[in-house]
């Protein structure tokens, strides 16, 4: 049983919305977030990345980085650039992207929830990207990114959502990297009674993206609730900010590797070893995207490769080691190109599938040796991995379209 609950919102005026709406912190490095915010100065990631509006002599996380965060949000909630809801509502946030659109619920969930774990995670969390999320979300008083969660379809949220749309949406525009962004506001008591009962019969909900995030905000819940002897359990501080998917709307790419070097094996040699474990066929010049599981893409000199593993490989049962990103780790990455562990190895990268094969290329052709294209991680893999408390291996994910930071801001208090 999810606690999935509506919430007074700060949110754009209507006529800033498509400048304030940020791709999420994490995207850039600290140059690029500088260069979009001087590009755009209204960027919701002068708030998200605060450092950006001081001088380089400042570190990112400064303690002065934060209070000037929470200086700017204050600064434009007083200046009408954020309006502030005076009564809980729940947010339908469409995205739409190449024709194909995902529709979520914007709402808060509880923290209780997450320690419970009725809300499920799927990767472990780094303690300084954490601290640096609990310095931000504990000093602006908000959180100001939204966690992705899943959930698997529900019929009654759909109907509601359907009802809803047919009416205008708050916001509509669409953002510089041409995705669609719409947004309807959800007030009425039913529409919201109808919401909350039908999350509170949905089961397990799935964090897709944003595990720091939710880690951060359950962290500051904590602490509060800790310093407040009158807690009751309803403040604002237990519960996250939150865009909830249905399971069949979501896209997830691949997330390719590339690796620098062969581990002091001959092409050939190299070659040899891998047909201990996959039937290797030669692609020629085109880059080749697997189309099915078990199946990879390698580029290397020059040459696209067909990677395709043994049947007995396909009948692995646990649901984490029949992933494909652990087929490549388990019987190509580690035993043949020696990455023990791909979260601190430098000989390996990871590219994001938005970028393409094209950027596989010009990596070999740059900086690496070769580069392998995967088949995408399923929504239902990444639930049945949660449904057991097992971790995924990193860099297993990549959802697109990427939600928008500053359109939905929680206050804690």
């Amino acid at each position: 049983m999810a606690t999935i609950k509506p919430f007074k919102c700060i949110r754009p005026n209507t006529t800033l919305a498509d400048k304030i709406a940020a791709l999420p912190y994490d995207v850039y490095n600290r140059t690029e977030a500088k260069l979009e915010t001087i590009r755009e100065p209204l960027s919701f990631l002068k708030i998200d990345r605060a450092e950006t509006q001081l001088g380089e002599e400042v570190d990112t996380y400064d303690p002065r980085v934060y209070q000037k965060a929470k200086e700017i949000l204050e600064s434009m909630i007083q200046d009408g650039s954020f309006l502030f809801d005076q009564e809980e509502c729940y947010y339908i946030y469409e995205l739409t992207m190449k024709g194909r659109s995902q529709t979520g619920i914007v709402a808060c969930a509880s923290i209780d929830d997450y320690l419970n774990n009725v809300i499920k995670k799927h990767e472990n969390t780094r303690e300084d990207k954490e601290i640096d999320r609990i310095h931000h979300v504990d000093i602006c008083n908000a959180q100001t990114g939204p966690i992705f969660l899943a959930y698997r379809n529900q019929q009654a949220i759909d109907e509601v959502v359907s009802d809803a749309k047919k009416e205008a949406p708050i916001y509509s525009f669409t953002s510089q990297d041409g995705i669609g962004h719409q947004v309807w506001r959800i007030s009425e008591g039913d529409r919201i009674k109808k919401i909350r009962e039908a999350f509170s019969l949905a089961g397990s909900i799935y964090i897709a993206d944003g595990h720091h995030r939710a880690a951060s905000a359950v962290k500051v819940g904590l602490k509060r609730r800790e310093n407040n002897p009158n807690d009751s359990g309803t403040e604002e501080y237990n519960y996250f900010l939150s865009v909830l998917f249905p399971h069949d709307q979501l896209m997830i790419m691949s997330y390719n590797r590339a690796v620098k070097d062969l581990n002091g094996l001959s092409e050939n040699e190299f070659i040899d070893k891998i047909k201990e474990h996959f039937m290797v066929t030669t692609i020629g010049e085109k880059p080749y995207e697997p189309r099915e599981k078990a199946t990879f893409g390698m580029y290397l000199n020059g040459t696209w490769y067909e990677l395709k593993s043994k049947d007995a490989l396909k009948e692995i049962k646990d649901p984490v080691a029949a992933l494909d990103v652990s087929l490549l780790q388990d019987y190509l990455l580690e035993p043949i190109l020696g990455i023990k562990d791909p979260r601190t190895d430098k000989r390996i990268d990871f590219i994001g599938g938005i970028r393409g094969l094209k950027e596989l290329e010009r990596r070999v052709n740059e900086d690496m040796t070769v580069a392998f294209s995967m088949y995408p991680t399923s929504i239902e893999e990444l639930f049945d991995v949660s449904d057991v408390g097992k971790l995924m291996p990193p860099k297993s994910t990549w959802f697109e379209p990427k939600l928008r930071s500053g359109l939905f801001i929680h206050s804690l208090s």
